[in-house]
């Protein structure tokens, strides 16, 4: 399944300046950060249960928001995008 993972954590004390490199760090293993606090992932269903459960153990359920949205197959005729290309088509090959 194609996501895309958006997350809004509160980082005015050192504790959420943390949860939030942990937020990053954790999206980083599932997918590709497309702006800031946004990441485009590519999982399987069970991955994508491990990445919400580990996500929720890591934010602060008062001052953090994290949000999943689910993209159809079809994902490159709903995406529209404006300025610089942050993103590379994960359905090519890569070489590293």
């Amino acid at each position: 399944m194609y996501i895309l993972v958006t997350y809004d954590v509160d980082t005015t004390s050192e504790t959420g300046k943390k949860r939030l490199r942990k937020v990053a760090r954790i999206c980083q293993n599932y997918g590709q950060r497309v702006q800031n606090s946004v990441f485009e992932c590519e999982v399987t269903e069970v991955q994508y249960i491990i990445l919400k459960d580990t996500i929720k153990d890591i934010i602060d359920d008062s001052l953090d928001s994290v949000r999943f949205y689910h993209i159809n197959k079809n994902k490159s005729r709903n995406i529209d995008r404006l300025g610089k290309e942050t993103s590379f088509d994960i359905d090519e090959v890569i070489i590293i």
